[in-house]
């Protein structure tokens, strides 16, 4: 497996149902109550956050996901964490519901807001940069989505097409993604480590395959 330099590739992969996932993910925090419980999901681009998000979604009743690229959008590659927590986790640890429009999105006239509705039961923050040591203090559970470099980057060519200006992007992101996942080590951090690609044989409806968190 081809990883960005410095990050640590998990061992003791084995494959677990989703709803056993779910029951790990929740024993992280037995004590939350009066609240949803915040669960991020992070990784690189291409590594399947957000199916994994909309999979973890249907599986649990009355949950939401939350989007970072939302709440970076037009702002910043990963210094958004002060707004996220302001305007979304900490609401959600009040029992509140969220409600919020971001400065870039009025500025550059996107309409809507993001929304959670109160009485959730988990909440799924999903993005590249989430599991941080800034954000700890709001985030009950994590998941860090592992996958082969060559093959991320095949499927964010087929997404995001191959342009010229795309590569510049990607470079551009690259230039702040490396220094930022070597000082954060989300892998080490997180509660669970899910495998990107479907290397190893299993359901995809209903299985994940699964390893316990690296070492730095």
């Amino acid at each position: 497996m081809r990883l960005h330099p410095g990050e640590t590739e998990a061992v003791g992969w084995r494959v677990v149902t989703v709803r056993d996932a779910v029951r790990q993910l929740r024993e992280a925090s037995p004590d939350v109550t009066g609240r949803p419980r915040v669960i991020a999901i992070d990784g690189r681009g291409g590594a399947g956050k957000t199916t994994l998000a909309e999979r973890l979604r249907e599986a649990v009743p009355d949950s939401a996901v939350v989007h970072t690229d939302d709440i970076a959008w037009n702002h910043a590659c990963f210094d958004w964490g002060a707004a996220l927590a302001e305007n979304v986790l900490q609401p959600l640890h009040r029992g509140e519901s969220v409600d919020f429009r971001p400065t870039p999105w009025i500025t550059h006239g996107r309409p809507g807001s993001i929304t959670v509705p109160a009485g959730a039961d988990v909440i799924w923050v999903e993005g590249t940069g989430i599991i941080r040591e800034e954000l700890a203090p709001w985030l009950d559970a994590s998941v860090w989505l592992q996958g082969d470099l060559d093959e991320q980057e095949r499927l964010l060519s087929v997404r995001d097409g191959d342009s010229p200006e795309q590569r510049e992007h990607i470079a551009d992101w690259l230039r702040e993604e490396l220094p930022f996942m070597l000082r954060e080590q989300p892998w080490a951090r997180a509660t669970l480590i899910v495998a990107g690609p479907p290397w190893t044989a299993h359901d995809r409806d209903t299985e994940l395959v699964v390893a316990p968190p690296t070492g730095p």
